[in-house]
């Protein structure tokens, strides 16, 4: 039997701090931190990776406030949520609602030292409820969150949950109107006599986003100042990416805006109404079409301008984005087959039409 003493000796020592296991080569740390002895593995037998990894873990044992050591999983949780109050309601409330299921359901209880908590004790509480994989990330973020900011403030040296990988999702299609189902929208929203606003009002604020590509956000928020009828464009603000842009004043939005600006009073808003959804959700009801949103509009728009043959690029300038058509490209994957056979017909070995042969030229 291998005792205590055989087990001791089979350390050598190598250098300052640094041991190595004879039995199988692995290399392994021992120093003092504030008086508190470190002992860990470093997980390799290579010395020269050993010794920088040494380095690398007291650089972070240094970092780590011993005074705040003792701090547990539920405390931590209760400051999180005071630094998430200025975000919006819907996010405080399902990020109280995580909150709470962590306190009340951790393994071994939320009272943990937070400089104790394992990946494993991660990995068993995501694996205590029944939730799909959207569900399952926001919960996974929410305690990354969490232990993050215990990094930040020293309790820990690496976060538990650093190494923890979400799960991919399978990315919806998401249901978006016809051209003209479009204008069939908008056409029964106009017909109507009374609406809760007036029908013209709302009916223009449904044309606008369709025929603009912008959001409910966009709509709301747009002025007369942020139109150039010079330079032909619209100067919107992007809500959510927090990101000023411009996009054209498109042939088929410019009678719109005309009519609108005909009809301007002193309210230097564009349109008078915040949003359009009991108007639209009653005119899909009339129509016997799905229950199409503000949001369905806008993705008609992408999926319109794709299908005509539009640069992806382009349109995503005009969506506010800076990734160059990446996430349109994800997003509307189950679109770019219309436009790649398109495309695919002009691989051909006939002269297209467009080109005018010179003479002399072989």
């Amino acid at each position: 039997m291998e005792t205590r003493s055989d087990k001791q000796s089979a350390f050598q020592k190598v250098g300052p701090c640094l041991y190595r296991y004879l039995p199988n080569g692995v290399y392994y740390g021992r120093f003092k931190v504030d008086g508190k002895e470190i002992r860990c593995s470093l997980e390799t037998t290579d010395r020269k990776l050993a010794e920088r990894t040494l380095a690398k873990k007291k650089e972070q044992q240094s970092q780590i406030d011993r005074s705040k050591s003792k701090m547990t999983l539920a405390e931590l949780c209760e400051v999180y949520l005071k630094t998430v109050q200025h975000q919006k309601p819907k996010t405080i409330e399902r990020k109280t609602y995580i909150v709470k299921r962590i306190k009340d359901e951790w393994p071994g209880g939320s009272r943990v030292q937070v400089s104790k908590i394992k990946p494993t004790e991660i990995n068993l509480w995501l694996a205590r409820f029944k939730f799909g994989p959207v569900s399952r990330n926001l919960h996974l973020a929410c305690v990354k969150d969490i232990l993050a900011m215990a990094v930040g403030d020293g309790l820990v040296a690496i976060s538990p949950a650093a190494n923890l990988k979400k799960v991919k999702t399978d990315k919806p299609i998401r249901r978006a109107p016809t051209w003209e189902q479009f204008q069939a929208i908008v056409q029964s929203i106009r017909s109507q006599k009374f609406n809760g606003h007036d029908a013209d009002e709302s009916a223009d604020f449904v044309e606008f986003i369709g025929s603009a590509g912008l959001g409910q956000a966009e709509a709301r928020a747009l002025t007369w100042n942020d139109i150039d009828w010079q330079r032909e464009q619209i100067i919107t603000f992007r809500h959510k990416t927090k990101l000023g842009f411009a996009i054209p004043i498109y042939p088929q939005l410019r009678p719109l805006l005309e009519k609108r600006y005909a009809q301007r009073t002193n309210d230097m808003r564009v349109f008078k109404i915040d949003n359009a959804k009991k108007a639209i959700a009653a005119a899909c009801k009339r129509l016997n079409l799905p229950a199409f949103s503000h949001r369905s509009f806008r993705r008609m728009f992408i999926t319109r301008a794709i299908e005509k043959g539009i640069d992806v690029k382009v349109i995503a300038q005009w969506q506010g984005h800076k990734d160059g058509g990446k996430l349109i490209l994800e997003t509307y994957s189950h679109v770019n087959p219309v436009h790649s056979k398109r495309m695919a017909a002009r691989m051909t070995t006939e002269t297209p039409e467009n080109v005018v042969a010179i003479r002399g030229v072989a």
